[in-house]
C-alpha cells in the first residue's frame, strides 16, 4: 500500500492506513462481487489460447516467425506485396493478413498460413503456461462447465499445447482456430458461434475469456459476454478503451472465486 502524507498532521500514522484501507477495500469489494456474477453465471466458457491460456511465442520469438514469412515470400520473389512496415513488423499475422488482403482465397495464402501454422507447431514446447490457467481450466471442467478455444491460432497449435499439459480431455473436441478463410478470424464471431452451437449453448450462458480487443469485439457481436485478461497495464488499456468492462490482471481470483474462497 502507497502512504502518502496528509495535509493535517494531526493525523497519526493508524488513521492514515485506516483511511487508506477503507478507501481501498470498497472497489475490491464491488469487483469481487462483479467477477463472482460474471463466473456463476457462466455454464460455457471460450478461451482465447494465446493469452489466457498459454504464451505461445515466449521461447520461440513471434518476430523471428514474422521475419520468416517475409523472407519465404521474398524467395518466391513477393515480398514488394508487403508495405515497407508489414516487412518488419513482429507480429506474423500482420504478414499473412497483409497478403490475404492483396490475394485472398489464394494457394499463395494457404502456403503462407501452412507456413505460420508449422512455425507455430515448433513453438509448442517451448510456450509458457499462464500463471494459474491449469488449475483453472481443470477446476471449471470439473464442477461442470463445457469448455472451448475460439482462438486466431491455428486449431493444431491449440491441441498440441493442450495434450502437452494433458489437458485434452478438459476442451476434446471443441478447439476451433484458423483455416483457410481470413475472413473468419477475430474480430469476426465466427469461431466463438462455432463453438457455441458445437456445445448446444446459449450465448448469454456462456463466457468468452481473451486478451486483445479482437476477443472483445468477436464476444460482443455473439451476444457473448466477455472478462478480460491483461498481463500488462498496456493490455487492460486496450482493452478497456476497446469497452471491455470486466479486466482481471491475473487469473488467480477467477480460480478463487471458483473455488468458492474469495
Amino acid at each position: 500500500m502507497v502512504r502518502r502524507p496528509l495535509g493535517n498532521h494531526h493525523h497519526g500514522p493508524d488513521t492514515l492506513l485506516v483511511t487508506s484501507d477503507t478507501a481501498q477495500t470498497e472497489p475490491v469489494a464491488a469487483e469481487t462481487e462483479n467477477l463472482r456474477e460474471v463466473i456463476e453465471r457462466a455454464r460455457f466458457v471460450l478461451f482465447d489460447f494465446d493469452g489466457p491460456i498459454c504464451r505461445l511465442f515466449a521461447g520461440h520469438s513471434a518476430e523471428d516467425v514474422a521475419k520468416d514469412l517475409v523472407e519465404w515470400l521474398e524467395r518466391q520473389g513477393l515480398r514488394g506485396l508487403l508495405t515497407e512496415e508489414e516487412q518488419v513488423h513482429p507480429d506474423p499475422m500482420v504478414v499473412l493478413y497483409a497478403v490475404h488482403r492483396r490475394h485472398p482465397h489464394s494457394d499463395l495464402v494457404s502456403e503462407l498460413e501452412e507456413r505460420l501454422t508449422q512455425q507455430e507447431l515448433k513453438a509448442v514446447p517451448s510456450a509458457w503456461p499462464t500463471a494459474y490457467a491449469d488449475p483453472l481450466i481443470r477446476t471449471w471442467s470439473a464442477v461442470g462447465a463445457r469448455l472451448a478455444i475460439a482462438t486466431n491460432n491455428s486449431a493444431r497449435t491449440a491441441t498440441s499445447y493442450l495434450a502437452s499439459r494433458d489437458l485434452t480431455n478438459c476442451f476434446a473436441p471443441n478447439v476451433y482456430g484458423r483455416g483457410q478463410d481470413l475472413h473468419h478470424l477475430k474480430p469476426d464471431p465466427h469461431c466463438l458461434n462455432r463453438a457455441l452451437n458445437a456445445l448446444g449453448a446459449a450465448p448469454a450462458a456462456a463466457l468468452m475469456i481473451g486478451d486483445a480487443p479482437s476477443d472483445y469485439e468477436a464476444a460482443r457481436q455473439a451476444g457473448v459476454p466477455f472478462l478480460g485478461y491483461a498481463r500488462t497495464a498496456y493490455k487492460e488499456k486496450l482493452l478497456r478503451e476497446a469497452g471491455a468492462e470486466d479486466v482481471v490482471s491475473s487469473l488467480e481470483p477467477v480460480l478463487r472465486v471458483l473455488r468458492g474462497s474469495a
